[in-house]
């Protein structure tokens, strides 16, 4: 597992991101682990978490890319903190755009979307938290490809749960990748997540012991997508 991987799991946990206990989740199901991306609050976390999307994107997709699009509201302060890092890591000048909940109906900034427009020949790099059902992208997708005649390069998200989608048998990424026809990537599976934390001591404490083990492989034959 790459170093910067490593790094980012334990980003999380310090920043009581990544949580494991008792968790009811949007679709009923109780998971013995959640992610909350609204606890990234200070500065040095959000230019830490830009720098780690940085890393992933330029893991994947390399340089050839114009605009990183977050999909409101999480996705607009992680579009705008991996801009900065993008440039200042990679010495290349990248645009962020978001969309609105509400269109804006007045001002020089009028219309659907917030920062950068979107041009004719645009290839656009997708940002999301995480990725449980695709629900976001019903939305986004569309409203992306219908602003200008752009390509979607692909969506990087900060963690897989790896957990079934709407179709009930893969993943919520491998669902958006086949529906779409773009790449879909993450920082890190949950499956590296318990890989770098299981049985290991970090900062004094075993994060996933044997009985939280057990629990997350007991959710995992329950919900875990095919591979």
């Amino acid at each position: 597992m790459e170093q910067y991987k490593q790094e980012f799991i334990e980003f999380m946990v310090d920043c009581n991101v990544l949580k494991f206990g008792e968790f009811t989740l949007k679709s009923g199901r109780k998971s013995p682990f959640f992610m909350n991306a609204g606890a990234y609050v200070t500065g040095s976390q959000l230019k830490r978490l830009g720098e780690y999307y940085a890393k992933a994107i330029h893991d994947k997709y390399g340089d050839d890319f114009d605009v990183l699009f977050g999909p409101a509201y999480k996705g607009i302060p992680i579009s705008v903190v991996t801009a900065i890092a993008y440039s200042e890591l990679y010495g290349k000048e990248v645009r962020y755009c978001s969309d609105r909940k509400e269109e804006k109906d007045h001002g020089a900034d009028k219309g659907s979307f917030l920062g950068s427009k979107l041009a004719d020949g645009d290839r656009v790099v997708m940002i999301e938290d995480v990725t449980t059902s695709g629900k976001s992208m019903e939305e986004t997708v569309p409203k992306v490809r219908g602003a200008a005649n752009v390509e979607i390069v692909g969506l990087m998200v900060s963690l897989d749960r790896m957990e079934v989608g709407k179709g009930g048998e893969k993943c919520a990424l491998e669902e958006i990748k086949d529906l779409y026809g773009f790449e879909t990537n993450a920082i890190v599976t949950m499956e590296e997540v318990v890989e770098h934390l299981y049985n290991k001591e970090y900062k004094g404490k075993v994060i996933i012991d044997d009985k939280l083990k057990s629990a997350i492989d007991a959710y995992y034959e329950q919900y875990g997508a095919k591979r």
